[in-house]
């Protein structure tokens, strides 16, 4: 099955897949409310995801999906090559990552890969997954003058995660967690993500004006 909102990208898929020998596409969907109980319904083997969709994202899609039909693999197929879209979309369970400048034998092939028991990714995806496996990850030391809620929201803070994701991974509301942040900024005495950083990773260097990641 496939998750798409483009048209034209969805009919070169269908085009694709139809024309591949040992395949059948029992479904193209356009969103994922509309692509979940269809999913559900017809478990298919696999399933191709756009990212970004109309109301729900891809990635959400599989995090419900995944523990219901746990047989069924799901590959991301978008244009996001990102660290943070390609671990949330992994961690939410997703098997592959391809970007939608794969071609039709590369894609046809990677759909047969994931079948048999692989996580086909994308070559550059997969650097950037062995790129940030290999980096050191610093260490994050508490910060003195902050409460034990307003530290966990700023480790999650020094480990990349976004606004979204950190009010996920400690059950809060996303303006809660800018609370938090607005707190720790006026405590820490900074005004962006990486300067709070510096604080608690002893990287001086980041203490430089960095974009806010929200």
């Amino acid at each position: 099955m496939v998750v798409e909102d483009d048209t034209s990208v969805r009919e070169i898929l269908t085009t694709w897949l139809q024309k591949a020998e040992g395949f059948v596409c029992v479904g193209v969907l356009p969103d994922v409310e509309s692509a979940l109980p269809q999913i559900v319904q017809r478990k298919p083997d696999v399933v191709l995801v756009d990212i970004n969709l109309p109301g729900l994202s891809g990635i959400e899609c599989v995090r419900q999906l995944k523990p219901i039909i746990p047989k069924t693999q799901f590959v991301m197929l978008t244009v996001y090559e990102d660290s943070n879209h390609i671990f949330d979309a992994l961690s939410a369970g997703a098997t592959g990552y391809l970007v939608k400048t794969t071609s039709r034998e590369a894609l046809i092939d990677a759909l047969r890969e994931v079948h048999a028991g692989g996580s086909p990714m994308s070559s550059n995806i997969a650097r950037k997954v062995v790129q940030s496996l290999q980096a050191p990850k610093p260490k994050i030391l508490p910060a003195e003058g902050l409460s034990k809620r307003e530290n966990e929201v700023l480790a999650l803070l020094a480990q990349g995660y976004l606004y979204k994701k950190i009010a996920d991974t400690l059950g809060i509301g996303r303006e809660t967690v800018n609370t938090y942040i607005r707190r720790i900024y006026e405590k820490l005495h900074v005004h962006s993500r990486a300067q709070a950083v510096a604080v608690i990773t002893n990287h001086p260097w980041e203490m430089l004006p960095g974009p806010e990641i929200r």
